[in-house]
């Protein structure tokens, strides 16, 4: 992008959030409002990996069944 238009996205987001700090890199990225967290779980039926929210995760913990198997 050139310098006017990172500019004018900059300004896009800080009319959005006045509290925008601009970029900080992929590992401090602040969480976004509405999203849950999500960790890798292994279904133990077809042992293909998942992304499931956390609450789901600790509370199933190894016997997780993904949504396709259970159907």
């Amino acid at each position: 992008m050139g310098r006017r238009r990172n500019a004018q996205r900059y300004e896009r987001m800080k009319r959005l959030n006045p509290d925008y700090k601009g970029f900080r890199g992929y590992a401090n990225e602040p969480s976004r409002p509405g999203n849950t967290p999500l960790v890798a779980v292994t279904c133990s039926t077809c042992g293909r990996k998942r992304n499931v929210a956390v609450g789901i995760a600790q509370e199933q913990g190894d016997s997780y069944v993904c949504v396709r198997c259970s159907e």
